[in-house]
Parts: C-alpha cells; sequence; structure tokens
C-alpha cells in the first residue's frame, strides 16, 4: 500500500503538459477544481470529467500511475458515496426500516465519487509533469501580489514545495523500515485493529527519527549554500509565458464556457 502513494513524485517528460509554464498548470488545477463543484448535473459533470480526461492523456504518463493514486484513498472515496446514498430528497427508490435510498441521494453520491476521484486526478497531473524548482516559482510568483502586505511569499512557497516533495521520500523510508521490522520476525498484517496499531509503533519511532535527521541535513544543506530567503534572490531559468500557455487558458475558458451553458440549459441533479 505504501509504494501505491505517488502523490509528489514527478516523472520527467517532454508532453505539451510538461511544458507548460508551472504558473498555467496551477491555475489550470485551480479552475478545474472550481468546475468540479460548480457542475450541478450530470452534463456539466461530464464535460469537467472529460476535460480532466483530456489533460491526462497530454501528460503521456501511464495510466496505471493515476489509478496507483486512486487506489490509497479507494476506501475513502467509497465509504463517502455510500454515506452520501441515504442524504437526499426526491423520489425513494429502497426503504427498510429508518433507512431509505432516495433518487437524490444516489446523485449525490455519484457526484461525490466523481467529484474526488477527478480531484485527486488533477492534482497528481500537477506533481507528475512539474519539477519542484519549477512548482516554487510559479507559486511564488502567483502569490507575488502578496507581498504587498508584507507577507514572505518565497518562504510560504518553498515551504509547501518541500513539504510536498518530502511525501514519496518519507514513504519510501517507510517501506525500508517496515521490510526490516519484518525481516526481523515482526507481524504486522495479523490480528485486530489494536494489535496492528501497536506493530506500527516500531515503524513510527525510527520513522520520526529519520524525518528529523533529513529535515536536518536539509536545513544544513541549504545554509551551506548561503540561503537567506527570497530577497535579493535570482533565479537560474526565468519561466516565460508561451503560445502553449495561452492556448490553455483559451482552452480553460472554452471549458468554462461549456460549464456554465450546462447549468443554466440543463436542470440542476443536485443542489
Amino acid at each position: 500500500m505504501v509504494r501505491d502513494i505517488t502523490l509528489g513524485q514527478f516523472m520527467p517528460g517532454n508532453s505539451i503538459i510538461h511544458r507548460l509554464d508551472a504558473r498555467t498548470k496551477l491555475l489550470l488545477l485551480i479552475a478545474i477544481i472550481v468546475f468540479i463543484f460548480a457542475a450541478n448535473n450530470y452534463m456539466s459533470l461530464l464535460l469537467i470529467t472529460l476535460a480532466s480526461l483530456l489533460v491526462v492523456l497530454l501528460t503521456r504518463i501511464s495510466f496505471l500511475l493515476y489509478l496507483k493514486s486512486m487506489k490509497v484513498i479507494l476506501l475513502v472515496v467509497v465509504f463517502t458515496g455510500i454515506i452520501n446514498l441515504f442524504y437526499g430528497s426526491g423520489e425513494v427508490l429502497w426503504e427498510w426500516q429508518f433507512i431509505r435510498i432516495t433518487e437524490g441521494g444516489v446523485n449525490n453520491a455519484i457526484f461525490v465519487t466523481i467529484r474526488i476521484a477527478t480531484l485527486v486526478i488533477v492534482s497528481s497531473v500537477l506533481t507528475f509533469t512539474t519539477s519542484p524548482s519549477d512548482l516554487t516559482d510559479g507559486l511564488e510568483r502567483l502569490l507575488s501580489p502578496l507581498k504587498v502586505f508584507h507577507i514572505k511569499v518565497h518562504e510560504i512557497a518553498m515551504m509547501m514545495t518541500i513539504a510536498l516533495r518530502f511525501i514519496p521520500v518519507l514513504l519510501e523510508e517507510t517501506d525500508k523500515i517496515m521490510n526490516a521490522q519484518k525481516a526481523r520476525g515482526a507481524d504486522m498484517e495479523s490480528g485486530g485493529l489494536i494489535k496492528r496499531v501497536r506493530a506500527l509503533i516500531p515503524v513510527l519511532i525510527p520513522l520520526f527519527v529519520s524525518s528529523f535527521r533529513r529535515a536536518n541535513d536539509l536545513a544544513m544543506a541549504m545554509e551551506c549554500r548561503c540561503y537567506n530567503g527570497g530577497k535579493g534572490r535570482t533565479r537560474m531559468n526565468t519561466p516565460h509565458f508561451t503560445h502553449r500557455d495561452l492556448l490553455a487558458l483559451i482552452w480553460l475558458l472554452i471549458v468554462f464556457t461549456g460549464v456554465i451553458l450546462c447549468n443554466i440549459y440543463f436542470p440542476a441533479t443536485v443542489r
């Protein structure tokens, strides 16, 4: 299960999505998230889902990696969908004592499931196709207007990027520690819930120690390179908007228009 978590991993490539400016990809991600929750009927939801799948195909990354990112939260998606079955109004489809499933509940369950799955997949596109340095620069430039309020934008962007990129490192470390404990005879897969939680203690303690050690090494490496924040700092590569970014923003505007038109001309399925 630990190996299936792909969040934070970067997959080098030369696809059109890889070559987009990091700011454009961040705007695309934010916009698609807004569109997902703005869709209130099946037509608009279908449109934004197809648009998200198109982005996934353009990355030229194996779809199995996206399925792995879904596998980790599959239980959460299924549980959320089941819970939403019992919330809603409309025609009663099935009833037993105090349990009632309505047409609105089925619609809510379908919408919630598709929304969560699309969110995870689209978020994976950003980390799969954007290097840590590009992601930091993109976040910093998008948040640059906050400098007017004396907010340390560069430091915030750096912390967010480091936290995101530490996820695969810590997962790899967790996998190594678990394998080492299993080689010593530790049983982590049998027994009840309490027993399994107790079996994780020998994993968590060395993981915390390793995490602090890695954080200390990173801080020392940054100090040795005279890193002192964003003030007066220059960049080796300066990102620029290109015709690809313009086409991506035009495509985004078309999708936005389609979602709005679908919401206007088709009856709302969920409210």
